[in-house]
């Protein structure tokens, strides 16, 4: 190296430490310093922490964004146990600059919950896990770090004939399920897990813990089903329980295309608005065995609960879809929270205390997803050509999740999640890969890309509806590269939550004016959003 190369060398080492790295030490060490002088936490976790490593990767269940080139590592991780600790992580933090994210159980598919491209801190609520139940008017206060199977255990060890309309992940935390929506197995009887919130507790951008009264109406509905992140940190929900029958009855039906599986397929799409609430039947559709194509047989299963017994379950699907050929036989009666094990993919006679356990990785893995919401029968020679995709890579998922039912009677503006009368079922794509290399992903990512593409004309339309608990980041004009502005914002918003974006921006706007809580598809303030139309039709 000659001694020009190596004075420009050494003057760009010290230009990115002069204002890059001391400047960012700096900020660091005056916002611990912060939290520790003036509200005496010692739930503060600095990078060189033993237990930093394994705070930030524990719950992260899609370890793709571990070694996401462009995210940065947050400077610190708190884990709060009381709400006072929020308030001095917010406070500090806006202090010197930084920003917050926020991490209940770590599902986030795009990472946003724990990355970020600027200097920041987590909150962790990992420690905010306490579930008080009242059966005198059946509801329960949950803290947001809880889980859904540590809710779903707590339920079931005080009544068996109540239970909660949620997810079938039991790994999956309450703060970010409820604050999207949250649908699963009894959301034809009963709705999505937001419609029945009565309660919250919120810590807003000036550090202050507000409940429903003192948040207003505004802001109570928006954090129901408009990501509460983007307003402040909920540490906990009062929800209202919903009554669950002693005995309810579970079966899973597999077919493979040689067996007509598409056409059983376009049959349920059809008869969905037909069958009654207390019936529940979704369908997965996976790629079995490995290898080339030719050993390849994609699989579709109806992965169904009936809130009953299988002698009324019998008459009623020879009824409504005798094509499935149920038989007696294929069904299993249990109890509510058993039922809650076997959606979650646990083995009969397992105990149920496996609810309860935080570190269970079946869920760990590279994936990418995407979602839509379909709202006419699509027709079988689409879905044949779906399948038939699936022979292309080795994991690839579509789980259609029926909707209709309940749904139906509740108005698309009664909280910010939408996607009410008219849909029939919604679908989630997903693709999993074993090996962390560039070239593996990318193949991946292209794949679900292209069904996604493939399966525009026969979805959702104006807009083309996305779920936000299945975050996808290509959904923006600049998604796919990894970038933002407002005018992404509009595109996401719209079809995470069509007309009510507009309402959600302007709570943004009273509650967060500077927009504080902030990622890469958090909710703007109106006026940006205003502004970014402007530019666009300018």
């Amino acid at each position: 190296m000659n001694d020009l190369k190596r004075f420009i060398l050494t003057r760009t080492i010290l230009f990115y430490l002069v204002l890059v790295i001391i400047p960012r030490q700096i900020v660091s060490t005056k916002f611990l310093q912060c939290m520790t002088a003036k509200y005496f936490t010692t739930n503060v976790h600095a990078r060189d922490s033993s237990i930093y490593t394994d705070l930030l990767q524990k719950a992260q269940h899609n370890p793709r964004w571990l070694n996401a080139p462009y995210a940065n590592r947050p400077l610190y991780i708190v884990t709060p146990t009381k709400e006072t600790e929020i308030t001095a992580t917010i406070l500090c933090s806006k202090q010197q600059g930084l920003q917050v994210r926020i991490r209940s159980g770590g599902h986030d598919y795009e990472g946003l919950s724990y990355l970020s491209r600027t200097p920041f801190v987590l909150i962790d609520l990992i420690k905010l896990r306490e579930i008080n139940i009242d059966m005198r008017d059946q509801t329960v206060w949950v803290q947001t770090g809880t889980t859904l199977g540590e809710l779903y255990y707590k339920i079931s060890k005080t009544s068996n004939v109540y239970g909660f309309p949620a997810g079938t992940c039991p790994t999956v935390g309450v703060g970010g399920h409820i604050s999207g929506g949250g649908f699963g197995a009894l959301t034809r009887k009963y709705g999505v897990a937001a419609d029945h919130v009565v309660d919250a507790r919120l810590v807003d951008v000036n550090g202050r813990v507000l409940n429903r009264v003192s948040m207003g109406e505004d802001l109570f509905w928006a954090i129901r089903g408009g990501g509460g992140a983007s307003f402040g940190v909920i540490t906990a929900w009062k929800i209202k329980l919903v009554p669950v029958p002693n005995v309810v009855t579970v079966f899973t039906v597999h077919k493979t295309l040689a067996e007509g599986a598409s056409k059983l397929v376009d049959r349920w799409q059809r008869i969905l608005h037909k069958l009654p609430d207390d019936l529940f039947i979704r369908i997965i559709v996976q790629n079995l065995g490995g290898g080339n194509g030719r050993n390849k047989i994609v699989q579709v299963s109806f992965n169904s609960m009936f809130l009953g017994n299988i002698r009324s379950l019998m008459p009623l699907m020879k009824q409504s879809f005798p094509e499935l050929g149920l038989k007696a036989n294929d069904c299993t009666e249990m109890s509510w929270i058993d039922s809650v094990l076997y959606f979650a993919g646990y083995s009969r006679g397992e105990p149920r205390e496996v609810l309860l356990d935080r570190a269970h990785q079946l869920y760990k893995t590279y994936f990418k997803a995407k979602s839509d919401f379909v709202t006419r029968p699509i027709p079988e020679t689409a879905l044949q050509h779906a399948w038939e995709r699936h022979l292309r890579v080795d994991t690839p998922f579509m789980i259609l999740e029926p909707l209709g039912g309940k749904m139906d009677s509740i108005p698309e503006t009664q909280i910010p999640f939408p996607h009410r009368k008219g849909n029939l079922y919604n679908i989630q794509y997903m693709v999993k890969w074993k090996v962390n290399e560039a070239a593996e992903a990318k193949k991946h990512v292209r794949w679900i890309r292209l069904l996604h593409k493939y399966m525009g004309p026969y979805v959702s339309v104006s807009p083309r509806a996305a779920y936000l608990n299945y975050r996808d980041l290509d959904l923006g004009i600049n998604g796919i590269n990894g970038t933002k502005s407002y005018s992404d914002a509009k595109v996401w918003g719209i079809r995470y939550f069509k007309n009510n974006f507009e309402r959600l921006a302007k709570v943004k706007s009273r509650t967060d004016p500077t927009n504080f809580f902030r990622d890469e598809q958090s909710i703007p303030p109106f006026s940006q959003v205003k502004i970014a139309e402007e530019a666009l039709d300018g």
